[in-house]
């Protein structure tokens, strides 16, 4: 069974916020240290990051597509 909407939009903000905890409990060199893209904080930085503007430019597109269809 998939997870609704809702429950999905608080569950990858949360897994993200996790995530960078995680990282910087576990990293001795935390925001120097996450430069190289072998490591994992420098995914646990982007990904916060990489999400917001994935559903901002979904929901641009989906707009653009209802405009172009009604008009």
């Amino acid at each position: 069974m998939f997870l609704s909407l809702p429950t999905l939009t608080v569950l990858i903000p949360l897994a993200s916020l996790a995530g960078l905890f995680y990282s910087a409990s576990v990293e001795e060199d935390f925001p120097q240290g996450c430069t190289s893209t072998t490591s994992l904080c420098f995914y646990s930085l982007l990904l916060p990051i990489t999400v917001p503007v994935y559903v901002f430019f979904h929901l641009w597109t989906w707009m653009g597509i209802k405009l172009f269809r009604h008009n």
